[in-house]
């Protein structure tokens, strides 16, 4: 059994770093807001729990309004309120914290990676896409896909068949 949960969404307030009282071990709140996948304008409000580094990374790197991805288990507990009344509170105990979409314009971008060297035994100024169809409409990818020419018997050497074939 499994109890693993991955959402994406973007914090709805700042997170709240403490530390436990005996050990001083880091702990962060925060709560993200997840869109609903067929439902335009709604969310549900999911309650996150982080501890130790990673309880650091969320509260030192990420602000409300930020996209980030949590991967955990849900839990839930049960506790006393102020007025004396049990509550069970639902939520998310982040294993791990993610970034998600793109960077601020603001910040640095480091330089484009320079292009794949070609393939070993490839011809000088070898091009993988140079005969590449455009993909078909509707296409999700904006990558072309290679074109193969067919082959004939003659393109292949016979091979040796001595009865010892390996399989």
């Amino acid at each position: 059994m499994a109890n693993r949960s991955v959402l994406t969404g973007r914090l709805v307030a700042d997170p709240e770093l403490r530390h436990t009282q005996q050990e001083s071990v880091p702990v962060a709140s925060f709560r993200i807001a997840v869109p609903r996948r067929f439902k335009k304008d709604t969310a549900d409000f999911i309650d996150i729990v982080a501890w130790r580094k990673e309880a650091e990374f969320v509260s030192q790197y990420f602000t409300k309004g930020k996209w980030i991805e949590v991967d955990g288990s849900i839990q839930s507990r049960t506790y006393t309120d102020k007025e004396g009344k049990n509550r069970t509170a639902v939520e998310v105990v982040a294993d791990s914290l993610s970034f998600v979409g793109d960077k601020p314009k603001d910040e640095a971008s480091p330089a484009p990676n320079p292009p794949a060297p070609p393939p070993i035994g490839a011809p000088a100024g070898f091009d993988p896409f140079a005969n590449a169809a455009p993909p078909p409409s509707g296409s999700r990818s904006g990558q072309m896909a290679p074109t193969y020419s067919s082959a004939s018997p003659d393109d292949f050497a016979d091979a040796d068949d001595d009865g010892d074939l390996p399989f």
